[in-house]
């Protein structure tokens, strides 16, 4: 069982940079990639980055440039810096770990944090 609280979401004003952390707690097994998804009420979820246990980075193009997502050693704690943000970067903002693995259901399971708000507005 693996926990994540996500920490670090607030008021910003436009072009000004937050940092979001996510930390993860209990034990997992497979090879692990977590992320970050961004939720906009009446919008679908959006992924806007990962990062593998090798330190391998994707970004959604809506970020790519302005936002870096990296992680401790451990791979317990996960960040998403974010820069030059607009008010259309505002949205609850929601960590996921995904473990791959051939014991899974569908050979991978997710767990979610509960969101932490971002929002953007001068």
């Amino acid at each position: 069982q693996v926990h994540l609280v996500e920490s670090g979401g607030g008021l910003v004003q436009p072009g000004g940079s937050l940092r979001v952390s996510c930390t993860a707690s209990g034990s997992v097994l497979g090879s692990i990639v977590m992320g970050w998804y961004r939720q906009v009420l009446g919008r679908e979820r959006e992924l806007l980055a990962t990062i593998s246990g090798g330190g391998d980075t994707q970004y959604a193009d809506s970020v790519k440039g302005r936002f870096t997502i990296s992680r401790d050693n451990a791979m317990t704690t996960v960040y998403l810096q974010m820069n030059s943000l607009t008010p259309e970067d505002t949205g609850v903002y929601t960590c996921n770990l995904r473990a791959y693995a051939k014991h899974y259901d569908r050979g991978f399971m997710d767990a979610w944090g509960q969101g932490t708000l971002v929002t953007v507005s001068s």
